[in-house]
């Protein structure tokens, strides 16, 4: 891990540009935490780190509020990475069936959705092992937003992952859902109701698979951007209940 920049935000919070590898990323740690902050990782939607973050800095003040540390990395074939094979043609067909007002089919959620999963998911982990490696940096570790499928596979895979707060909200392919039976981990799922973008009954149907024994959905009305703040200070209060 090569950090490039490092400025303090107006409420004092540590704000760190990184590289690990070909991979760019941001690290925020409180003002003065007395040990080693406990730590969660924000995924970003796959839309590149600068256009999402003034969403993910928000984040990232709550959570330094909170106690926590935080850290977000550019998910492959965003921003500047080098776009993922058959990327361009998933889209492609996916805003088709979108604008015919068709049923998405599985063989494009598929193809939009696990080459993302597969390469994802391993930078995390390697994300993961530098940053438990800083000397400001603890455990217990937690999961924030980004695409769902992403954070299913996280959490069945590392056991590091004590808790996430999930974002329903992205096409999930058939296979995930065999995956979601075998999460175990407290989880807080958020919901938009009218999300012009989700499938609202695949959303359900992915709660309801959840094997985790403490899950919690929490559904609101309105479209993909309009997350009311209080559903925000809920998935604060669930990390605070797990992480500390």
């Amino acid at each position: 891990m090569h950090f490039t920049s490092e400025r303090r935000l107006d409420d004092g919070v540590l704000e760190r540009e990184f590289t690990l590898g070909e991979i760019p990323g941001i690290l925020w740690t409180p003002v003065a935490p007395s040990a080693p902050a406990p730590l969660i990782l924000l995924s970003p939607p796959p839309l590149g780190l600068r256009q999402t973050y003034p969403r993910l800095v928000a984040r990232a003040r709550q959570a330094a509020a909170d106690g926590f540390a935080t850290a977000t990395i550019e998910l492959p074939g965003s921003g500047g990475r080098p776009r993922l094979p058959g990327a361009e043609q998933a889209v492609t067909d996916l805003r088709r069936a979108l604008d015919a007002g068709e049923r998405v089919s599985d063989e494009v959620i598929d193809a939009l959705v696990l080459p993302l999963v597969d390469q994802a998911v391993p930078e995390w982990q390697t994300t993961l092992d530098a940053l438990l490696a800083l000397p400001e940096i603890g455990g217990p570790v937690g999961y924030s937003g980004g695409v769902i499928s992403i954070g299913i596979r996280l959490a069945v895979v590392d056991p590091r992952i004590s808790a996430a707060v999930l974002f329903a909200g992205s096409y999930v392919p058939r296979a995930m859902f065999e995956e979601a039976r075998q999460v175990s981990i407290p989880l807080h799922v958020l919901l938009q109701w009218d999300d012009e973008g989700n499938d609202r009954q695949a959303a359900l149907n992915l709660f309801d698979a959840f094997g985790s024994k403490e899950k919690t959905l929490n559904a609101n009305m309105g479209g993909h951007t309009g997350v009311p703040q209080f559903a925000g200070d809920a998935a604060a209060q669930f990390f605070t209940r797990h992480l500390r």
